[in-house]
């Protein structure tokens, strides 16, 4: 498990160290950081993707900007704006599975490709960082952005994505077709399992978190004969009173949006990392508390769950999980992020076994008893 990041000259932080946890929720205003955090996550997974990290043949070690997971443009879009050509580079570093590693990159203005320099703690002596940091650079990684695939009448089918890699894609793109590959995969955590499920598999575990969601509803993830594309599409209802098939175009945009978050958790091994930004985009409140319940289950059954939320249902959910001794409050760690004149700065809550929190910052969802106070005065 990662147990911390660290941020040097990096985006919106001069210098930032944050505490990780099997789930880790990172909140605040907008273009305070949160976002960052991930992005920083993925760079690293990236660059390891590609060879870059540790590259064979003679290559140039180096921070890859652009590429599957993130595009973060070139050098002056990734410094923060007080970085001093004299003080630290731009670092990134991770401490966990036992290791502490960071690597710092040479600042070139109109470079896509940041030079790695010879650090000691080890970036580019050549180490097998899969084997230093499993949970970053092993199996079983996803990282899903707030802007996944939105509801289409085909997708793509890629063997190479979810068999090889087990990888559902950024936007979430290649959902459908791993949920139709692995549809009979057992899930076999415990703590994701809907007993009143139609199986322990996949797709009726997988069904049985979207009713959660929308009461009654049913999947299919089928190819399409003759092309290299997959269809999803919808039921609702049971028995005789079960309804024709619909396609995702028709159905509401929220269940195929969530879709790939569900498959996601359901799919997770013990030590892998899951990614996720805004989960609760286009549910309702009950979906976004349920959202936070998929996620906490997911965690207590060994996986690492970092997400960027805006909602205090997700929060909520969170913590209901901790007072119901289904996550244990040392699994989890909340992170506020707020501007503060160039740079960001990080209040963090801690949630106790009651599930209530060590502080309440002003801004931190307190929308609501603002809103409130206006309406009764």
């Amino acid at each position: 498990m990662l147990e911390s990041l660290t941020l040097t000259n990096f985006k919106a932080f001069a210098y930032q160290e944050l505490r990780l946890a099997p789930f880790t929720l990172l909140t605040g205003l907008n273009s305070s950081g949160k976002s960052s955090v991930l992005q920083s996550l993925a760079l690293l997974r990236q660059s390891y993707e590609s060879g870059d990290l540790a590259p064979v043949g003679g290559g140039e070690a180096g921070l890859l900007l652009n590429e599957e997971l993130v595009q973060l443009g070139i050098g002056q879009d990734v410094r923060h704006e007080s970085y001093d050509e004299t003080g630290p580079h731009i670092t990134l570093g991770v401490r966990g599975d036992g290791a502490s590693i960071q690597w710092s990159a040479l600042y070139e203005r109109e470079a896509d490709h940041l030079k790695l320099l010879s650090d000691k703690g080890g970036d580019g002596d050549g180490r097998d960082h899969a084997s230093l940091l499993p949970t970053l650079f092993g199996p079983g990684f996803q990282y899903l952005k707030a802007d996944r695939v939105s509801p289409q009448v085909s997708y793509p089918r890629s063997h190479h994505a979810v068999s090889t890699r087990g990888f559902l894609g950024a936007h979430g793109e290649h959902t459908v077709n791993y949920l139709r590959a692995h549809q009979d995969d057992p899930v076999e955590a415990s703590a994701l399992l809907v007993p009143d499920a139609a199986s322990a598999t996949l797709l009726g575990q997988t069904e049985a978190w979207m009713q959660k969601l929308c009461p009654g509803v049913s999947l299919e993830a089928a190819g399409i004969d003759g092309t290299d594309t997959v269809r999803l599409s919808y039921r609702f209802g049971s028995g005789v009173s079960q309804s024709n098939r619909y396609r995702p175009t028709n159905v509401g945009f929220g269940l195929t949006y969530v879709l790939p978050i569900v498959v996601a958790c359901l799919s997770a091994k013990p030590g892998t990392l899951i990614l996720l930004e805004n989960p609760e985009a286009h549910l309702h409140p009950q979906g976004q508390t349920w959202m936070a319940y998929l996620a906490s289950a997911a965690a207590a059954s060994g996986a690492q769950i970092v997400m960027e939320t805006h909602s205090d249902h997700v929060l909520n959910g969170l913590r209901l999980r901790v007072k119901q001794e289904l996550l244990s409050a040392d699994a989890t760690a909340v992170h506020y992020f707020r501007r503060k004149d160039q740079t960001s700065e990080v209040v963090s809550p801690v949630i106790g076994p009651d599930g209530r929190l060590s502080e309440w910052p002003e801004g931190f969802f307190d929308e609501w008893e603002n809103s409130l106070d206006q309406l009764l005065d």
